[in-house]
Parts: C-alpha cells; sequence; structure tokens
C-alpha cells in the first residue's frame, strides 16, 4: 500500500461512524433520499475534534462539507459494487481476524508474558550458538541423529572448550557455529530467547529444539541494557569523483580541527554535514536502542559517550566519516510506559501459542465443552497404515451424521472431524500411534472451531468490537474506490496527464541554481585572503596550504551545484558571477566564487513526473465530486444544522 494511500484510507477511517441510527434520530442530510442522522455527525465530530490538523476542519460548516463528500463516495463504492469484490471481502476477513485476537485473549495469560519479556528487553545476553539444521517436519530416525550430534558437540564443547568446537564444526550448511554478538528480547526466536536468558554466564545450555534446528548456547555476558541515546552527527560522505579532490578524511579531520579551535558542533554540522536531513537542526538524530541502526560501529561509539556534551573523534562507517556528540541518555522506560507496545509485540511473537492455549481452556468452560471426547476410539478404530502414507480415506460406512460436540447452538457432526483428519494426515509422524493421532487431530480440531465460533459471535457480544470493523470495512471500501477511481490514473490517463504538464508547467520550476565554490572561516580576514587567492585561480589544495598552516584549520570549502536553500548559503546571497561579498552565517563568515549562474527553468515531465501525477490526480478528484454531487442530490436540513451547532458552541 503507498504511503498516500495510507493516509487517505486513516482519515478516511477518522471520518466513519457506523453505529445504527434508531428512527427517533432527527435527520441532518439526505444523500440521494438516504438518511444521516444527527446522532452519526455528532458522535463523529466530536470523536476526531482532537485528531484534525486543520483548525478549518473543526468549524461546523468546514467538516461537514468533508462528512457528505465522504457520504457520497461511500454511496458510489455501494453503487459499484465494490464491497462484493473477493479483494475486498479477503482483506475485511483478514482485519477482523486481527482485530478480534485484542478483544477475545487471556488478558492473565497476556500480561505474564508482557512482564517476562519487559525483564527480557531490559538486559542484553552475549551468546554464540552451535546449530545442527533440520527441518521442522523431519522424520524420527533424522531427528535422533541431530539430537545425538548436538549432544555429542556438547560434550565436547565443556572439555575442550566451546570455541574450538564451534569454528571447527562450522560448514554454513547443516552445521552452524554463530556469534550472535548482544542481542535482548524479541531479537531471537522465543525458545531460543528462553534458553539464552536461563542460562547462566560461562555455561553450555543443554540441547534444545527450535524451528531451525537443535542448538546449544554459551552465553558469554549478561548486562544491563544500554537504553537509548540522541546524538548529534557530522557525517562526510565518501564520494566518487569529489569535485574538490580532497579525502573525505581529510575533509572530516579538518572539521574536527575546527571543534578543537571552538567552533560549535552545530555550527559545523549546519555547514558541512553531508547528512541533509541533520544538518539544518545541527546534526541531531532521532533517538536510538542498541542493535536499531544499521551500523553497529556508529552504535558502538555513541553508547560509548559518558557525559552529555562529549564529542566522539572522527571515525569510519559503510555510509562515511562522522563525528558524533552525545545529547540525551536514556534506560528502558518504566514498564507502564512500554505496556502497549510489549503486548503488541508478544501477540505477534511465538509467545501467542501460551495465549492461545488459555484461551481454548476459557472457551471451554465459556461453551461448557468436555475434554473427555468417548467417540474419539471410534476414528481411532478407522486408521491403518494408509494414513502414516497420507493416502487413507473415510470408509463408506462412516457414520458421518452421527453428533460429535456442540457449542452452544452450533452442532459438529462426525462429518466433520473425518474430514479434517483425512486433510491433515500429510507429514504425521511414522512412529505415533493411531491413539495419539486422532487426540492431537481432535484437540487442534476444536481449539480452531472454538476460537472461530467466538469470532463469528463477537460482534454481537462486543459493541466495541463491532464498531470497529464497521468503520474498517468503510474506510477500506473507500480505499477501493479511490483506487479505482482515482489512483490508478496513471496508467489509463498517460495523454491526459501530459496535457495536465502542458498546461501548468508553471507550476514545476527548477530554481535559480549556482556553480560556486563556498569558504566559510571564522574570521573576515581569512576570507579577505582567500578571495584575493581564488581571484588568481589558485587551486583549493594549495588555498589551504597557505591558509591552513600550524596545523590549525582556519577555512572549509564546499563547492558544487547549489540552489538558495543549500545550507552553505546565508537567506539573503546574492547570485552573480565572480567573487562575493562576505557574509556573516551560523556563527561564522562566508564568501563564495560563482563560477557559472543557472537560470530558473521548466522541469521536463520525467524530472517531476511523480508530483504531476499527484497534482492530477487531485484536479480529477475534485471534478469527480462535483459530478457525485449532480448524481447524489445532498438535502441539508437547516433546522437541524443549527442545532448542532448551538450543541457544540455549548
Amino acid at each position: 500500500m503507498q504511503l498516500k494511500h495510507f493516509f487517505t484510507l486513516l482519515f478516511t477511517v477518522i471520518m466513519l461512524c457506523i453505529n445504527a441510527q434508531t428512527k427517533t434520530n432527527e435527520v441532518l442530510f439526505t444523500v440521494d433520499k438516504t438518511p444521516v442522522y444527527v446522532s452519526e455527525f455528532l458522535r463523529v465530530y466530536n470523536k476526531n475534534l482532537d485528531l484534525v490538523q486543520d483548525e478549518s476542519q473543526k468549524d461546523v460548516d468546514e467538516y461537514l462539507s468533508l462528512f457528505t463528500t465522504y457520504k457520497l463516495k461511500l454511496k458510489e463504492a455501494k453503487a459499484l459494487e465494490l464491497d462484493k469484490k473477493p479483494s475486498y471481502l479477503r482483506e475485511l476477513n483478514t482485519y477482523r481476524k486481527q482485530l478480534a485476537k485484542n478483544f477475545i485473549y487471556d488478558n492473565k495469560v497476556t500480561d505474564e508474558l508482557v512482564e517476562e519479556a519487559y525483564d527480557r528487553i531490559s538486559y542484553e545476553i552475549k551468546a554464540n550458538h552451535i546449530l545442527i539444521k533440520i527441518p521442522e517436519n523431519a522424520n524420527p530416525q533424522d531427528t535422533l541423529v541431530a539430537f545425538n550430534t548436538i549432544s555429542k558437540l556438547r560434550e565436547r564443547a565443556l572439555s575442550e572448550g566451546f570455541e574450538t568446537i564451534r569454528k571447527e564444526v562450522h560448514n554454513g550448511k547443516s552445521v552452524f557455529g554463530e556469534e550472535l554478538g548482544y542481542f535482548s528480547g524479541f531479537r531471537m526466536v522465543y525458545k531460543f530467547e528462553n534458553e539464552a536468558f536461563n542460562t547462566n554466564v560461562d555455561e553450555i545450555s543443554q540441547p534444545f529444539r527450535t524451528r531451525f534446528g537443535y542448538h546449544i548456547v554459551k552465553v558469554f555476558d549478561k548486562r544491563k541494557s544500554r537504553g537509548e541515546r540522541t546524538v548529534a552527527h557530522i557525517m562526510v560522505n565518501i564520494k566518487e569523483n569529489d569535485t574538490l579532490g580532497e579525502k573525505p578524511e581529510n575533509r572530516i579531520q579538518d572539521i574536527y580541527k575546527k571543534l578543537n579551535q571552538g567552533d560549535a558542533f552545530e555550527d559545523l554540522a549546519k555547514q558541512f554535514s553531508d547528512d541533509r536531513n541533520s544538518a539544518s537542526k545541527g546534526g541531531l538524530l532521532s533517538a536510538f536502542s542498541s542493535g536499531q541502526l544499521s551500523s553497529p560501529e556508529f552504535e558502538d561509539v555513541a553508547f560509548s559517550l559518558e557525559n552529555i556534551g562529549d564529542v566522539s573523534q572522527p571515525f569510519k562507517t559503510k555510509y562515511g566519516w562522522h563525528i558524533v556528540k552525545l545529547h540525551a541518555k536514556k534506560l528502558i522506560p518504566p514498564f507502564q510506559d512500554i505496556k502497549p507496545e510489549l503486548e503488541a509485540k508478544v501477540k505477534r511473537d511465538e509467545r501467542s501459542k501460551l495465549i492461545d492455549d488459555a484461551l481454548t481452556t476459557k472457551l471451554k468452560a465459556k461453551y461448557n465443552v468436555s475434554d473427555n471426547q468417548p467417540a474419539l476410539s471410534y476414528f481411532v478404530s478407522l486408521l491403518n497404515d494408509d494414513y502414516l502414507k497420507g493416502t487413507w480415506k473415510l470408509p463408506k460406512d462412516f457414520k458421518s451424521d452421527s453428533p460429535l460436540i456442540k457449542i452452544e447452538n452450533l452442532q459438529f457432526t462426525f462429518k466433520e472431524f473425518g474430514i479434517y483428519l483425512q486433510k491433515t494426515q500429510r507429514g504425521v509422524n511414522p512412529k505415533s500411534t493411531f491413539k495419539s493421532i486422532v487426540s492431537e487431530k481432535y484437540n487442534t480440531f476444536l481449539n480452531k472451531r472454538l476460537i472461530q465460533y467466538q469470532e463469528n459471535h463477537l460482534e454481537e457480544e462486543n459493541e466495541e468490537f463491532a464498531n470497529i470493523v464497521n468503520e474498517y470495512r468503510d474506510g477500506l471500501l473507500l480505499f477501493d474506490l479511490m483506487e479505482t477511481t482515482i489512483w490508478n490514473t496513471a496508467k489509463a490517463d498517460s495523454l491526459e496527464i501530459q496535457n495536465y504538464y502542458s498546461k501548468n508547467k508553471e507550476k514545476y520550476m527548477l530554481p535559480e541554481r549556482v556553480d560556486a565554490i563556498v569558504a566559510s572561516a571564522t574570521k573576515q580576514k581569512t576570507l579577505k585572503r582567500v578571495a584575493k587567492l581564488l581571484q588568481q585561480d589558485m587551486s583549493l589544495e594549495d588555498i589551504k596550504k597557505l591558509v591552513n598552516n600550524n596545523g590549525e584549520v582556519h577555512v572549509v570549502f564546499t563547492s558544487g551545484i547549489m540552489d538558495a536553500t543549500h545550507q552553505a548559503f546565508p537567506n539573503k546571497f546574492e547570485f552573480k558571477k565572480g567573487i562575493s561579498k562576505i557574509y556573516k552565517h551560523n556563527k561564522a563568515f562566508i564568501m563564495a566564487k560563482v563560477k557559472e549562474v543557472l537560470p530558473e527553468k521548466i522541469k521536463t515531465f520525467e524530472e517531476t513526473k511523480g508530483l504531476i501525477i499527484s497534482d492530477y490526480q487531485a484536479y480529477k478528484e475534485k471534478k469527480w465530486v462535483e459530478q457525485l454531487k449532480e448524481k447524489y442530490k445532498i438535502v441539508v436540513n437547516q433546522e437541524a444544522l443549527n442545532k448542532v451547532k448551538n450543541q457544540i458552541k455549548n
């Protein structure tokens, strides 16, 4: 889903309210004679008053305009029968299932797992492991071989040393001996995480199995989480064909010398950092925790800084050269602050299996379903060796109509479970007994039916759940409508888009730019000297050798094609060929040698195609809504609207 589509869907969902209206509600307006009630409008308005960022949307008339437009679109979507599309129904069903989990699972079990997760993320473990890789559905013989192999490797590791054995046996195919570094909760599969956190430092775990195979893990260290850091940085890219002809490590060292000479970190970041996203903010980055960035080197340096304001020496990562300044440090937040985030992670994690088990136990009690099922002996008698081969079929004299289990008013017969047995016979452990196979299959069958029954009746039992599902239902419908009618025009309306560009070229201008060399220094007299040298066409390297002497950096150069918004230029910099005057900028001084002024020009269609398509879609949507207003007549009850306005004012 594209980002713009997501925000449109989000806004649509915000606009919705679906609770059934009683006949006593006063009608606020009608869309093609379909009533929309005052209570619905007030509920939506009050619900979303704090969410809208545009103050105009808080005005009742403006909000009513948005709301009627939404109703028009919804009317058109249903007229086009988009609510009957298989893809729409599938996505709605997927969302409904996902949402249901938040309403039906056992909170006690979830809370215990969330508390455990908080304890896990509060620490970081350093560990290595050896893995004998086998498939999840490996046969018993292969499983036993893998277990015996990992057990023998553990015995050797205890006597010969874990690292010696790990390096010796690793082949990257069937056996993996890997360094894992430090990790915290949620970084590994849950079974592995459990074993690692339950193994003492300097000890080797017993063999254990995950979906990848059999492991042993050695824990080398356990430490409190490093928490979170907020830093600023100055970055110099590693560029090919740099126009300055200087190495990035030399440039970062020049900047570092200026720091040591007393220049402010934030000012130097604004002037010289190649990270344009952070340069304008003095190099400031968003807060991050250990393992969150894709550069361990950067993290290690950031976490090594102890005191607020500490600055690192220049260092290299795969992204370039950096200098880092520590702005803030924070430990793991209090439990209550991150409990909702942890709960969401737990429900997506393997931990959810424990939640499922607790749920089915609760549902059995709720619907008075007994664990005792005497009919299972009949199904055991039906199985034979064909089941182990995956070729078993129900016998002709199968008692398909006999009652099996009842969940409230829903009766399941032998037929449903018999068909389930037949469909799920592949992958059965050939050493399992028929009794254990039937028992395991029945438990899975029953648990799925219990959860499905609860989900199917959740809207009847929980009004909040019903409302949210209905909101999403209409939001998804409008998304499909917008995608069908407006957003896919890039393919269908290529000629119209070209015509729109031709008629609106003045909207897509490339600003005036200069090809220039910009010199920055803390003293004006330095720049006066640099200006004379630039006028003599002296190379930048020669100028730096003359001006930056005695190990000190007095001038730093930036060059290339830049527009007026470039960080190197002050707001009132004059774009004029030649040597500029000296300007005060970011607590320093700059001057430039402008080699060429590149005039403002219209961007080509290809240069700004994305923006043109977006503008064209907005234009098309506006015309389309006008057509909908003609197709579906809107009649506003002015008396009711006046009452709404008075109620909101009071």
